[in-house]
């Protein structure tokens, strides 16, 4: 799946609006606690609040909140305002023993979705992704040998212990 800088910004700055204490955030806050241009971030939070995920309110003391709580509003929630809903392409066209590989893109599109709609933004706000996931997510460390690879000459010799 790639991820467009519009919808990344929109993620940074949802994410920013679910860790703010109660009450509105100005673009300005927002914009510089995540480095997003500020003309482009105001198009963002119009199109969030347009899609009912934002309320706003102007004035010296106005900005933006979360119209729902964070644990009821997901990444993909934000997603698909941004970048509409995925399409499912085409990959029936597959020739020979690698038609199978169009159930491979399938069965990775669905994970994606399912895990994207699992993870709140009250779980970004947290810094931690739902027990079910996190554990699954960890860096893999050195693979161990799937044969015996002793060099020559390293092993034990009689009479070493």
């Amino acid at each position: 799946m790639r991820i467009s800088a519009r919808t990344q910004y929109a993620l940074r700055a949802a994410a920013e609006l679910a860790a703010a204490p109660p009450g509105p955030v100005p673009a300005e806050r927002i914009a510089a606690a995540q480095g997003i241009p500020r003309k482009f971030l105001d198009n963002i939070l119009l199109q969030l609040r347009r899609a009912g995920l934002l309320h706003s309110q102007r004035g010296p003391d106005g900005g933006y909140w979360l119209a729902h709580p964070k644990d009821q509003i997901s990444l993909a929630d934000i997603i698909t305002v941004v970048e509409g809903v995925p399409e499912g392409g085409d990959h029936g066209g597959y020739p020979g023993v690698a038609r199978p590989l169009a159930d491979v893109w399938s069965a990775l599109r669905d994970h994606e979705e399912t895990l994207l709609s699992e993870i709140t933004l009250a779980h970004v706000a947290q810094g931690a992704l739902p027990a079910a996931h996190h554990q699954d997510h960890q860096v893999p460390g050195p693979r161990p040998p799937t044969e015996d690879v002793t060099p020559a000459g390293s092993g034990t010799r009689d009479g070493d212990d």
